[in-house]
């Protein structure tokens, strides 16, 4: 059944976005259903099988909480969408993939206030009764409605909840959001030191490279692409050749060939010589030195998006 295009939105706290409805394996059942069970999904996941999700091309990207999406077709339990917040050589709308019907919503038109965006690493929702309604990760960005003096009023697919405001920011648009320094930001990643990468992951239940990136930087106030071809075409140029130029918080891409390949990999420069990142399946987030490792030979850009 084709929809034409409209606008929905992510109706699950994480909702991994796949390269086809077929992609999708017995084993990842968890993580396809409604409510997701992502935490399950991983932990059962073993090595082989994890590392399938980019060695297959399984896996594009991940959709957080309320994220807006716009749906090209239906195809039985399946939905072609596209993430217009993730910019993406992919579609000049944002990153494709396939999603399950059931961790989508269509979404109502709204005149709110402003929107709130979770800084914690994860926080609660509550119903209007403050009942607990669901836990939601960093970044997950929802409309606000009303606020007092402990809560944004939020507009979630749930219908309305209570968001503290203590673990979260607020602006008029996703445009207007204060931005923080290139220190602030790395130390939104600190948080997440020895969690476990996770291909096409873009939540606290697991970064890929360009997905951490791109997170913190968001969280910094800055919109970046989301894979790191495209991260490493944008924001400022800096020399590859010289490391005293480069600053806390730039992020240096990496290729194969000693740097002459197609971009690969991205981190955040951390100073003196030092590299925080996600590296790769089977390791977790983690500050390590440059000096003397495969990676020093392969630098072949550096970029700047937070000062």
């Amino acid at each position: 059944m084709t929809t034409g295009v409209h606008e929905w939105v992510c109706c699950v706290k994480v909702a991994t976005v796949w390269t086809e409805p077929a992609s999708a394996r017995e084993l990842d059942a968890p993580g396809i259903s409604n409510p997701v069970l992502i935490a399950d999904w991983l932990e059962a996941l073993p090595y082989k099988e994890r590392l399938a999700l980019c060695d297959e091309n399984r896996v594009q990207t991940q959709l957080l909480y309320g994220e807006p999406v716009l749906v090209e077709k239906i195809e039985g339990d399946w939905a072609k969408i596209i993430a217009v917040w993730q910019p993406s050589k992919k579609d000049s709308r944002g990153y494709p993939g396939w999603v399950p019907v059931k961790q989508l919503k269509k979404s109502k038109c709204l005149n709110p206030i402003g929107i709130a965006r979770v800084a914690a690493v994860k926080a609660q929702l509550w119903d209007k009764e403050k009942k607990p309604l669901l836990i939601v990760p960093f970044n997950t960005t929802l409309p606000v409605i009303s606020e007092d003096a402990s809560y944004f009023y939020v507009h979630t697919p749930h219908g309305e909840a209570l968001l503290q405001k203590k673990y979260a920011d607020v602006a008029m648009s996703m445009e207007q959001f204060s931005r923080r320094s290139a220190e602030e930001v790395l130390a939104l990643g600190e948080q997440y030191l020895d969690l476990p990468y996770l291909w096409g992951g873009m939540s606290p239940y697991g970064y890929d490279c360009s997905g951490f990136s791109y997170n913190m930087l968001k969280a910094g106030g800055y919109l970046i692409p989301r894979d790191a071809s495209d991260q490493a075409k944008s924001g400022e140029e800096i020399s590859i050749h010289d490391m005293a130029s480069w600053k806390k918080g730039d992020l240096l891409f990496f290729a194969n060939d000693e740097g002459t390949g197609p971009v690969r990999h991205v981190g955040f420069y951390y100073g003196n010589g030092q590299l925080l990142h996600s590296p790769s399946t089977g390791k977790t987030i983690e500050i390590m030195e440059l000096e003397g490792s495969k990676l020093e030979t392969e630098i072949c850009a550096v970029r700047r998006y937070a000062v």
